[in-house]
Order: structure tokens, then sequence, then C-alpha cells
């Protein structure tokens, strides 16, 4: 061979092993780069809690309970469904939820109870606490209680007459006044639900400014026609048997409900606002 030959070669060869250092070194700069990024990402939200998920549904519920007692097995599976927590499968397919899922969950069932904020809303709240984009304050806790004594939910409460009467602190007359003008309705059993005070705490109230029993009826058919709608908004997941179904109607009929009664405030107010100079 030529030393024109060995130069070429040399030149050659020099420049593959060069070339093939400049690409084992390449991934390498690449690598270091994403990791730095990677370093750089913000942790989601809540930040500083501890990510390691040991925690079965029936610890989360007893961690939920005392601020959340009507928080149910289907109600977390339906917040999977819908991406506001996310919950490790294990291998045999079991949910597990870390601190930080728990946090998550305190506020998105706060933002439900507290401000009636649609799941869509809380969603979009968590991505921007997520990016950073938000700080949220933290929140105190309310807790379901009377006395300082533990409460259990109320939403499966029946009350008799008598007991009723009781919680309102009224004669059970007046009950049963607000039953013959059809503003209360028993069950069938003779029973009432816990909302049934606060009907009966309201209606004492207006009759102190000479409004009566009789005049509540139509508030009474303002509620029916309301409720009309939101059974036709929440029908076609009530028609469902999946428990997660059952918890996506009660979520949707307690949004839109709500909905409907700060409508029906803000129609009343401004009526009543004509009224005054």
């Amino acid at each position: 061979m030529t030393a024109a030959g060995r130069s070429a070669r040399g030149v050659t060869g020099g420049s593959a092993q060069a070339t093939a250092r400049r690409a084992a070194e390449e991934p390498l700069e690449d690598e270091s780069a994403h990791q730095g990024g990677a370093d750089e990402r913000v942790e989601p939200w809540p930040r500083g809690i501890s990510r390691r998920a040991t925690m079965r549904i029936s610890d989360v519920l007893a961690a939920l309970q005392i601020e959340f007692p009507a928080v149910t097995n289907s109600k977390l599976r339906f917040l999977e469904e819908q991406g506001l927590v996310q919950p490790v499968r294990t291998p045999a397919g079991y949910r597990q939820y870390s601190p930080a899922d728990i946090e998550r969950l305190r506020y998105v069932l706060r933002q439900q109870r507290d401000r009636y904020v649609p799941l869509k809303v809380i969603g979009e709240q968590l991505a921007a606490l997520d990016s950073g984009a938000e700080d949220e304050p933290p929140s105190r806790a309310q807790l379901a209680t009377r006395d300082g004594v533990r409460q259990t939910a109320v939403t499966g409460a029946r009350l008799t007459s008598e007991a009723l009467a009781r919680e309102a602190g009224v004669d059970v007359e007046v009950v049963t006044e607000l039953v013959g003008t059809g503003v209360l309705r028993p069950t069938a059993s003779g029973h009432f639900d816990a909302w049934a005070r606060d009907v009966v705490v309201l209606a004492v109230a207006l009759r102190e400014h000479g409004i009566d029993s009789r005049h509540l009826r139509v508030f009474r058919a303002a509620a029916d026609r309301q409720a009309d709608l939101v059974e036709q908004v929440v029908a076609p997941w009530r028609g469902r048997h999946a428990p997660s179904s059952r918890a996506r109607a009660g979520t949707l009929a307690a949004e839109v409900g709500e909905l409907c009664t700060q409508l029906h405030t803000a129609l009343v107010r401004a009526a009543v606002s004509e009224l005054t100079p």
C-alpha cells in the first residue's frame, strides 16, 4: 500500500473513530439534559407528602370518615374514573392509595361539599395546582360533630313527627300543620328525612313575618318542578347498575340541584331588590 493510501486509510479510520466517539457521547449529553429537565419539573400537588401507596380502600374510608362520613367505596371508584385521583394497582388488581392521594380526595370532597364546584372544574383546579400555576392554602377540616360528639351521616336519617319537632325546637303541632298543607311530606311509614328540620325552622321564621304554611305551598311546587328537571338529567345514570354509575348520578344530582337553588336565589334577590328604594 502506498503512503497516500495509508494516509487516506488513516484519515478515514480516524474520522470514523471520531464519528463513533461523537455518536457515543451525544446520547450521554442528551440523557444528562433530559435528567436535568426532569429535576426541574414541578412535583404534582400536594407537594412534600409521601406518595408511597400502601393504603387500601378501607384505610382511605377510615381516614376520611370523620370529615366525610357519607363517602363510600363507589364514590372513590367514581372519582378515580373521573381522573381526580389515581391509586396504584397491585398485580392482583387491588387499589392502593398514598397519603398524597388522601389529600387530593379531601380537596375534591371539600370543593363539592363547601362550594358545590362541578367535577370538571375541580379537575381543572387540580391541574393548575399540579403545574404550580396555583397554590391552594390549607383548608380547615369541618368535622361532622355536634357538641364535640362525632355524628354519623344524616343522609339516611328518618325522624318521627315528635323527633322532628324536638330537632327544630317547635311544638309537634307545627309539624302536623306543615304536613297538612303539603309543605312537608312524610314517607309511607310516617317518617321524615334530615332535610325536614331545615324546612320546619325556615317555615317558623317566615311565620314571624305573617307568612303561614298555606303560603309556602308555592315553594313546595317550585321545588317539585326543579326536582323534575334534575331527575331528567340524572335518569340515564340511575338506570345503570354499576356502583360508579349510581355515584355519578348522586354527584350530578347534587351539582344540578345546587345550580337550580342558586338560580332561584338569584331570581328572588333580583325581584326583591326592585322593592327597595
